[in-house]
């Protein structure tokens, strides 16, 4: 089965964001205190081995939310920057009454059950979060992918 391309969860979009806006802004921002450059690094690499990315309105969203909590100016750069991902990233729509159907939305919430409802062996989620990687590996061992181990290499 040929990859199509891989989703990724606000949390790694936020990071594409801020590293392709100034790597060095990765550590002063406060949702990216677990990542480093060298982390937006191997999610270049991740990125440029899938050929595409494929966002849902929900991660999106979330990811604006968290890009906001930045001060001007960078937070300025940061929207151009989604902008710029928004036009050439595939947007894939979930419904929420369908993605609220996914046994997972109580634990999870309507981001990541919308996730779960799109992640395939030919677009697999990469992902920070342990509960949504569970989730999503759960479809099909090669439809996840925990970030988290990356960085440990």
């Amino acid at each position: 089965m040929a990859l199509k391309g891989i989703f990724i969860d606000a949390n790694l979009l936020v990071l594409l964001v801020v590293g392709a806006t100034d790597q060095a802004l990765i550590a002063k921002h406060r949702r990216l205190r677990r990542f480093t450059e060298e982390d937006y690094e191997r999610l270049i690499g991740l990125i440029g081995q899938a050929g595409q990315v494929f966002l849902t309105p929900n991660t999106l969203t979330e990811a604006s939310n968290l890009l906001a909590q930045h001060p001007n100016p960078a937070r300025s750069r940061f929207f151009e920057v989604l902008r710029h991902i928004i036009k050439r990233s595939e947007e894939i729509v979930v419904d929420s009454k369908t993605a609220a159907r996914n046994k997972a939305f109580v634990r999870l919430g309507l981001t990541d059950a919308a996730l779960l409802e799109v992640v395939s062996e030919e677009t697999p989620l990469v992902t920070v979060d342990l509960d949504l990687f569970v989730a999503a590996f759960a479809k099909g061992k090669i439809a996840a992918l925990n970030f988290t181990h990356l960085q440990s290499l």
